[in-house]
């Protein structure tokens, strides 16, 4: 992302001269060009791995309702058990009774009587099967749900850090949340930047570095940074175009402060240009506008294992 930036850079300063040749002001023309596209297929893809993870959290879903109803077909089964050992029951004493009577009527009721053990083997085998088969889907779905608390724990752990390093900058524009299993930090373009600028400000700066502090310390976390615009069309010059152009270049610029931190994975980076087109208030309004210009730094825990520990139920 720093090298698209380089580019745009240089392509502004070669639209500026008359000493470079049209034909490499058009070679660095159509590389920005591929870099853009790049990045919306990077936004793309997250796209689609937000889209995944809601599909796990729906087969989830499924699972323990499956898990409700196969409980509820157990009760019922172990209910006719019970009927059908009363009725063994009954059917044993009427043989005692029997016994002493003759030998015909005692062989006629025992060939009964096998009929009905042998019935009653069977649906305790069956069982015994349904209740093995119940108890390991069980076990299974305990260390889902054990895993999936422990996740939203340790996210709750991550929300008070950042939190705690992050409070000198909570009203200033800045705030940390947890929700959908995930941590949110937005911070308004008051604290960021300039109108119209991409150039991260001295405060804004300072409090992306102490989050990259508490990033640096989570490696595994998948780090998504989108950059949001109000509805004012972009009213600059240079190279940028648009909203779009604007969202994303705030963006990269968060991604380059936080790309000084050495600890931090830079592979869990992506940054996402979002433009207008996901406000949190109107429009209509300045304060709406305002919270609306901002970055979001979105934080998602390794989703891997839930993913596996779903397929091995399934």
């Amino acid at each position: 992302m720093i090298k698209k930036t380089s580019i745009a850079l240089v392509v502004l300063a070669l639209s500026m001269t008359s000493c470079v040749s049209k034909k490499i002001y058009n070679d660095l023309e159509n590389k920005y060009s591929d870099l853009k596209k790049e990045n919306r297929s990077i936004a793309d893809e997250n796209a689609g791995l937000k889209t995944a993870k809601n599909q796990l959290e729906l087969d989830r879903d499924k699972l323990t309702k499956d898990l409700a109803s196969t409980k509820d077909d157990l009760a019922k089964l172990k209910a006719d058990l019970a009927a059908e050992q009363k009725k063994y029951k009954v059917l044993q004493d009427s043989y005692n009774a029997l016994e002493k009577n003759s030998n015909d009527a005692l062989e006629s009721n025992m060939a009964k009587n096998r009929d009905l053990l042998a019935q009653l083997e069977a649906k305790s085998k069956k069982l015994a099967d349904e209740q093995a088969r119940l108890d390991k889907t069980a076990s299974r779905l305990k260390e889902l749900e054990d895993m999936i608390a422990a996740k939203e724990e340790s996210m709750r752990k991550l929300k008070e850090t950042l939190s705690k390093a992050l409070n000198g900058f909570e009203g200033k524009g800045l705030t940390v949340e947890q929700k959908n299993g995930k941590v949110y930090v937005s911070m308004e373009n008051k604290l960021l930047f300039n109108s119209g600028s991409w150039a991260v400000g001295t405060e804004g700066r300072k409090a992306v570095v102490e989050l990259g502090k508490v990033l640096g310390d989570n490696p595994d976390l998948s780090v998504l940074i989108e950059g949001h615009t109000d509805d004012d069309p972009y009213a600059g010059s240079g190279p940028i175009a648009n909203n779009w152009d604007l969202s994303t270049k705030r963006a990269t610029a968060i991604v380059a402060i936080l790309s000084e931190n050495t600890k931090i994975n830079k592979q869990k980076l992506t940054a996402a240009g979002r433009s207008e087109f996901s406000p949190l208030a109107s429009n209509a309004t300045a304060e709406g506008k305002s919270k609306n210009r901002r970055i979001e730094i979105i934080l998602t825990p390794r989703l891997d294992e839930i993913a596996e520990m779903l397929n091995s139920i399934n």
